[in-house]
Formats: C-alpha cells, sequence, structure tokens
C-alpha cells in the first residue's frame, strides 16, 4: 500500500523534501570560524596566513571568519587554547572541531582540516 491509498497527503511528501532541500542547502552555505595562531615575523607564520588566506578566498569565498591572533599579543590565550606550536590553524565551527599544527603550505592538509 502507498502514501496515496493510506489517504495522506501527498502535498505533505512534498513539503518534507523542500524542507530537507533547504537545509541540505544550508549546510553548504554554513559560516566558517576559525582562529590562526602565529607568532609574529616568523616565516612560517607569516606564510600560514597568505595561504590560508588564499584558501579560504578560493574555497570558502563569503563564508567564514578568520582570527589572526598574534601569541607575542595574547599570551593569555595559549593556555586556554591548549596551543603549543605555531602557526596552528583552529576550525571552531563548523563541527566537528579541528586543529592543523605547523606546515600550512599543502593545500589538500589544509582543505582536509577545514573538512572541503
Amino acid at each position: 500500500m502507498n502514501n496515496f491509498e493510506k489517504n495522506e497527503n501527498p502535498l505533505e511528501f512534498i513539503d518534507n523534501s523542500q524542507s530537507s532541500f533547504e537545509a541540505l542547502a544550508n549546510l553548504e552555505l554554513e559560516t566558517y570560524v576559525l582562529r590562526l595562531y602565529i607568532a609574529r615575523n616568523n616565516f612560517k607564520s607569516i606564510q600560514a596566513v597568505k595561504n590560508i588566506k588564499i584558501i579560504c578566498e578560493k574555497y570558502l569565498k563569503g563564508r567564514y571568519e578568520l582570527e589572526v591572533i598574534d601569541i607575542h599579543e595574547n599570551p593569555e590565550r595559549l593556555e586556554k587554547e591548549q596551543i603549543f606550536a605555531v602557526p596552528t590553524l583552529i576550525k571552531e565551527l563548523p563541527p566537528p572541531l579541528q586543529r592543523l599544527i605547523g606546515d600550512m603550505t599543502d593545500i589538500e592538509k589544509v582543505r582536509s582540516c577545514l573538512s572541503l
């Protein structure tokens, strides 16, 4: 017996399908919240900032918030965020929380961390 034979409203199925489609569409438009911990004047940190900005603009244009934190200016955040090495990229949103420590020149590694 199908849905029509049970006297169920066939439009209810369509409405649910539309809601599911909209939910999936919204998932792809989620805003990424990223924090990049760096040490000023450190070559790897400078490269990390450049590379992360390039990757975000290419794959997340208009859908990301990137906060760059210099550990020399904000040392109190090291313990709070458990930062042991720089550069460190933290993807806070969307879940799951991800961390990438060290070299940010491998685009595929960064994309994997960001779940792109």
